[in-house]
């Protein structure tokens, strides 16, 4: 049996009201800068939006703390994957300086000795197996690790917003459980492997319907599709978006009273708006 939906008991509307408010309140309660790590996926996609969705709605005057976006360009990724969160990248930053919020995206990449092809050509690696997958920590971990590590040196603290979720797996599940029990502050973990830094996890008790169902119905403020990673997340419905808002793949319009044009009407109709 999966897990049990987060929307169970309140509703998405309740539930998402309930979550923004925590984010505004985690927000104003400190300086700490914020890093939101972005993939691109479903649950990135989601936390992001979120967090995106809370802050629009404080006063301009209490936006003052920068929201770090980061996302890790492995440099071996395939090409439309890649252009696409270069241009997702670049329309989010043009959106949050049009909404005036404080959010700062970084495209990461590793450092020389560490890329793809140095370790495999240069240094003789095998390629990546599930017993020695190298490339992760090299190509992924340590990028981010630097950047807020400098977030760190420069402000004494970070708090890192992360998209995962017990429903992910049972080893995930059993992980988050363990550190939940060292919160020092209500909802924030401290960071294991990343001194003077605390976790946050605003979707940890979703299921993948519960992301399916946010991406879909909350309304976007960007007023455009995220359709292009369609095939990057398993199938992101067409109409699901993000308040930064990307890229729109353009369709060809269905003859009036089909059964497609009929199915994309009804898709673009019924969203719950926060």
């Amino acid at each position: 049996m999966g897990a049990p939906s987060a929307f169970r008991h309140q509703g998405l509307g309740a539930t998402i009201r309930a979550l923004c408010s925590e984010i505004r309140r985690l927000y104003l309660e400190d300086e700490t800068p914020w890093v939101v790590g972005y993939s691109g996926g479903k649950d990135s996609s989601a936390a992001l939006q979120l967090v995106w969705l809370a802050i629009r709605e404080l006063l301009a005057a209490e936006r003052t703390k920068t929201v770090h976006v980061i996302s890790t360009d492995t440099l071996v990724e395939q090409p439309l994957v890649a252009a696409w969160v270069d241009a997702s990248l670049a329309r989010m930053s043009t959106a949050a300086g049009e909404q005036g919020l404080p959010f700062v995206p970084h495209k990461l990449t590793p450092e020389v000795e560490n890329t793809f092809w140095v370790n495999l050509i240069g240094k003789g690696y095998p390629a990546p197996r599930k017993k020695f997958p190298w490339c992760t920590e090299r190509l992924k971990i340590m990028p981010s690790n630097k950047f807020i590590r400098d977030v760190v040196r420069s402000n004494g603290e970070a708090i890192l917003v992360l998209g995962t979720r017990k429903a992910e797996s049972q080893r995930r599940a059993i992980t988050m459980s363990k550190h939940e029990s060292k919160r020092v502050r209500e909802r924030l973990t401290p960071n294991a492997s990343l001194p003077n830094s605390l976790v946050y996890t605003p979707i940890e008790d979703w299921n993948n319907d519960d992301v399916w169902l946010f991406l879909m119905q909350v309304k976007n403020p960007g007023g455009t599709t995220t359709s292009r990673c369609w095939g990057c997340t398993r199938g992101r419905p067409r109409g699901a978006s993000a308040p930064w808002s990307s890229i729109p793949r353009p369709q060809a319009a269905a003859p009036a009273g089909s059964a497609a044009g009929s199915a994309r009407s009804s898709r673009r109709t019924g969203r719950w708006r926060p």
